[in-house]
């Protein structure tokens, strides 16, 4: 699975799935680096059929009203350290990639993954 992960989240977490066998890179690979608009992240994305992962609200608003980007993984754990982190993706790596093959929206909390289910209307 191909993955963007946003500003906010570790560029240590990109390289984890990297290491899981994941093609994975961090906003800090882009050309504007963490200065990247949520827009180009988006369309980047969307263009590569990477899933963004983020904790920004913003891109959950967006993907519910635009459709865009097309597949999210929002990290919902508030404050959490970067050890707590890694270690919660890497215990749930395998499920979420499960679940991103079958739906394009899903969030992580510090106790489960959530899907929510695709939308027939989405992006119209």
């Amino acid at each position: 699975m191909k993955f963007l992960v946003d500003a906010q989240l570790p560029r240590r977490l990109a390289h984890v799935l990297t290491e899981a066998g994941h093609d994975a890179i961090h906003t800090l690979d882009l050309v504007d680096r963490n200065r990247t608009t949520d827009g180009v992240i988006n369309a980047f994305a969307d263009h590569e059929d990477r899933v963004v992962v983020s904790k920004d609200s913003d891109f959950h608003d967006s993907h519910q009203l635009r459709g865009t980007p097309r597949r999210l993984l929002e990290v919902g754990t508030g404050n959490i350290n970067n050890t707590d982190l890694l270690a919660l993706f890497t215990t749930h790596l395998a499920t979420i990639v499960s679940a991103l093959g079958e739906v394009d929206h899903a969030e992580l909390t510090r106790t489960t993954l959530i899907i929510h289910p695709r939308r027939d209307n989405q992006g119209s």
